[in-house]
């Protein structure tokens, strides 16, 4: 095991709530239509707001709860596929917002397993000893890389950040094992964001299309098939089964993967909560709100053994096991 402790969690959603009914403004779409192939009701959108904004919340939150000195935070890594910019990077704008001088600051960008890759990530630097206090927040304001008359993929989409506080303890909790897998040769499958090639020696100028294009069954099949063998994996390399686990927090992509994860284990739909009924997917940030939800909720407590499980953009999936 390696020892570290989530110190305490936060989130932040902005305050304007889009429902199924809403979207019916927009295309050809109504909540009867989404909910039962989703699990999705409504999402919260941005108005004014962007990544950084979101992500500075959730780390005023995060110091407040802790009682932490701004100046003991060692680093700041923000999991993000939607910053402000690609440069200056989001975490960079959050440390200069919260003023903590002693924190070197980054993004990393796994898509919708990035709360998974950034915790390892996070964790790896605490581990090796050479820091003490570390930040990871997942944020996303996903509403500007979708096209709002595509109701193949704008349904699916919100807004909102979640973090944690990370720190190297003497205490027996941590990170009890991982796994971590890429399938690039099906990235295709989820393609968002591309740049055109407007450089003055190309030949032909390649597209500008910055929105999400999905193939929505090559994802679910690719989400129900390969992510049980690689929780399997990670239980294995931790020498638990699946009843050991007391919560596995899943990416809160589609309510009837997170059901066919469950049975595929044998385990009740209470052991893998959901609130993308709320929230919709919100990558990065996904697990990172719920664990903050169940945590505030007392339904997460110390001493339960808890797995993250991301999955999606890349391909990707990640696998943690924690001992809280």
């Amino acid at each position: 095991m390696e020892n570290i402790k989530i110190v305490t969690t936060a989130m932040q959603v902005p305050e304007r709530v889009v429902t199924n009914d809403d979207l019916t403004e927009l295309m050809d779409t109504s909540d009867e239509w989404i909910y039962p192939r989703t699990g999705i009701h409504q999402r919260h959108v941005v108005t004014t707001e962007n990544t950084s904004d979101l992500a500075t919340s959730v780390a005023k939150k995060l110091l407040e709860q802790s009682g932490w000195d701004v100046a003991d935070l060692d680093f700041i890594i923000v999991g993000t596929m939607s910053p402000d910019a690609l440069s200056p990077h989001t975490a960079a704008i959050v440390q200069g917002n919260i003023e903590a001088p002693n924190a070197f600051a980054f993004d990393l960008n796994a898509a919708c397993s990035g709360f998974v890759y950034g915790m390892s990530v996070a964790s790896s630097f605490l581990s090796s000893g050479r820091y003490q206090k570390g930040m990871f927040i997942g944020a996303e304001v996903l509403s500007k890389l979708v096209d709002w008359k595509d109701r193949t993929v704008s349904v699916l989409f919100g807004d909102g950040a979640g973090g944690v506080l990370l720190e190297k303890t003497d205490e027996p909790v941590g990170l009890i094992a991982e796994e971590l897998q890429s399938f690039g040769d099906r990235g295709q499958a989820i393609l968002t964001g591309r740049f055109a090639n407007k450089n003055a020696f190309a030949g032909e100028i390649s597209p500008l299309d910055p929105y999400f294009h999905q193939d929505g069954r090559s994802v679910y099949s690719f989400a129900t098939r390969e992510v049980p063998k690689v929780m399997k994996k990670a239980l294995e390399k931790a020498g638990l089964e699946a009843d050991d686990v007391d919560f596995y927090l899943a990416h809160q992509a589609n309510k009837r993967i997170v059901e066919s994860m469950a049975k595929n284990f044998g385990q009740p739909m209470d052991k893998f909560p959901t609130n993308m009924e709320e929230y919709g997917n919100t990558s990065a940030g996904s697990t990172a709100i719920l664990l903050d939800e169940l945590r505030r909720s007392g339904q997460i407590k110390p001493g339960m053994k808890i797995a993250f499980v991301g999955f999606g953009g890349g391909l990707a999936i990640g696998v943690q096991i924690w001992q809280l």
